[in-house]
């Protein structure tokens, strides 16, 4: 059966599948890793999958509706996030108004947290599949294949669909893949279907191929949303040798690739899976492309170690505050002190840091947004980034907000800024919204235009000539942001 599936048009260079979905100042783009992982699993079942990821490669919504006219797919799979979500919803109409006969599945965080709401609002949508969705879509498109008419619904697992009465019903779960060797290589989809080149992260290098060896995360921040609607926090592992396999293969198949970035959760999560995959590397010589990965501020100098001579470049670790209540109050389950070993550690080891630093968590003050930018500065790792909390759908930190009465609004489209950027919907009696978005803004200035920090970086460029290119993009991106009128030049050019 033909398929489509379709990240959709929206704002240029926008990230549905981040964490925080978002177009950022630095240039990132995520790939669509959990609906490419979807596309090889209905591949490998023997469906025809054309893959469009619409902010990659810069098609409106024009371009969408001639490129699935000619291919006239039987089923439409959409991406979505909780700020695009009225946007994804109108591409699923006009979709369908070529298209009269489509079937079209939703699938994302947004509609994991809120399938019948979203089914509700999106009459062109025939299933929102919540949680984990690969094997779910596989149904669906077996289903559909033997035709409309007969369709059934009533026993998939993990959607929302509309009875023939016009009301809606929700299905039970979905149980988690326990075998997630099971799936595709995602490099392997991504060699067939995209173009790398697109993808950015401000703190890898470039172009980099972005992989996962395991879903689901086994701590609770009451903030983080995808282990909260749709992977759990049971953190299952794809096997040491089908992680080395696909090294091996983006090695070979991916020359222009200069990293590789690990997007569990918290790769770090299992030490002794860490150090098993770095000996496993080592062996099999596949360490000639750096790699990254997503920690927890509390990895051991002695695991460090070998992770750095398997390849290990950067870790990526959310910090968040530099005040320990408030790490208890979102149970992040670190501490301040573990934390300062953790990056005295990775600098011994020669792993990069990019720590990440939200602000207007539960018990922020003026006071404690100034303790977290000191906190910052002390640490100074090799990048950072500072943000306002935004809290999705489906989360413990939504649930909390909301019943506190401090989500400003439940618009989706004011969960942006005009040009994508992130902005809080969070105000407490203390802190509004306007002042997290003003703070962040002065934090990355002050943390960036350090007379410390910017010697540090000139050191790095002449030290680690291979850094060069990265920072030097960055460096011209912030300075776009620090002097609008460079971006107005550079477009005009």
């Amino acid at each position: 059966m033909k398929i489509l599936a379709l990240n959709p048009p929206f704002l240029p260079r926008y990230s549905r599948e981040s964490r925080s979905p978002a177009v950022t100042r630095s240039g990132t783009l995520y790939y669509p890793m959990w609906l490419a992982y979807a596309v090889g699993y209905l591949e490998k079942k023997g469906h025809e999958v054309l893959f469009l990821d619409a902010p990659a490669s810069d098609m409106t919504a024009d371009d969408v509706v001639r490129a699935a006219e000619g291919f006239d797919p039987e089923m439409v799979v959409i991406d979505t996030s909780t700020p695009s979500i009225y946007n994804d919803a109108e591409i699923a109409a006009t979709l369908k108004k070529v298209l009269p006969e489509v079937f079209v599945a939703m699938v994302g965080v947004h509609v994991s947290a809120v399938p019948e709401k979203t089914l509700g609002e999106s009459p062109a949508v025939d299933v929102t599949v919540f949680g984990e969705y690969d094997t779910t879509l596989v149904e669906l498109a077996g289903l559909v294949s033997t035709g409309r008419k007969k369709l059934d619904l009533s026993g998939v697992q993990g959607i929302a669909y509309r009875k023939r009465n016009g009301t809606i019903e929700v299905n039970e779960g979905r149980p988690h893949i326990t075998d997630l060797d099971e799936l595709p290589l995602v490099s392997h989809v991504y060699k067939k279907h995209l173009d790398i080149k697109p993808y950015f992260y401000g703190h890898s290098r470039h172009p980099l191929v972005v992989i996962v060896t395991g879903r689901g995360c086994p701590f609770h921040c009451t903030f983080c949303v995808v282990p909260q609607t749709m992977h759990g926090h049971r953190y299952r592992r794809r096997s040491i040798s089908s992680v080395v396999e696909e090294f091996l293969y983006i090695g070979d198949n991916f020359p222009e690739a200069r990293e590789i970035m690990i997007e569990d959760d918290t790769l770090t999560a299992d030490r002794t899976r860490c150090r098993e995959l770095s000996r496993r590397l080592i062996e099999v010589g596949a360490t000639k492309i750096p790699w990254s990965a997503n920690s927890r501020a509390d990895v051991d100098y002695d695991t460090m170690k070998l992770m750095k001579k398997a390849g290990c470049r950067l870790f990526c670790v959310g910090f968040e505050s530099g005040e320990q209540q408030i790490l208890n109050n979102i149970k992040k389950g670190t501490k301040i002190d573990r934390i300062r070993q953790f990056v005295k550690d990775a600098k011994r080891a020669g792993i990069l840091v990019h720590g990440c630093f939200m602000v207007g968590n539960r018990g922020e003050t003026h006071e404690t947004l100034e303790t977290t930018l000191t906190f910052a500065k002390e640490l100074s790792p090799d990048t950072a980034q500072f943000f306002p909390i935004m809290v999705y759908p489906g989360t413990s930190d939504y649930r909390y907000f909301a019943d506190k009465g401090w989500i400003t609004t439940e618009n989706y489209r004011e969960w942006l800024t005009a040009d994508g950027l992130h902005s809080s919907v969070v105000s407490n009696p203390d802190l509004t919204y306007e002042e997290l978005v003003a703070f962040c803004d002065r934090a990355r200035k002050e943390f960036y235009l350090r007379p410390k920090y910017l010697l540090q970086k000139t050191l790095q460029v002449i030290s680690q000539p291979a850094e060069a290119p990265r920072i030097a993009k960055a460096a011209a991106t912030f300075g776009g942001y620090l002097f609008p009128f460079l971006r107005r030049s550079r477009k005009a050019d």
